[in-house]
């Protein structure tokens, strides 16, 4: 396990270091989850509607499956 400690800068941002970026292999949208008293930072996969391939028929709107796809992400996150 990695840790580093950071500031916050002006605008309240964070960077990540390199190495812990590096190291998982992090890149594009993050997703920041209030877990009481610390805060989990978790990847968004890049095509998270790949994930859903085959769950559901297609009689669904887009817009009903991104925010099933949505409320499967938070779920997963937060096991």
């Amino acid at each position: 396990m990695s840790s580093a400690l950071v500031t916050m800068d002006e605008k309240n941002r964070v960077a990540l270091p390199k190495e812990i970026i590096e190291k998982l292999g992090l890149k594009g949208k993050m997703l920041i989850v209030d877990l009481g008293d610390h805060i989990g930072i978790y990847p968004v996969p890049q095509d998270p509607f790949e994930r859903l391939h085959g769950c559901f028929n297609t009689e669904k709107t887009f817009k009903e499956l991104r925010k099933k796809a949505e409320e499967m992400a938070i779920e997963e996150v937060a096991r």
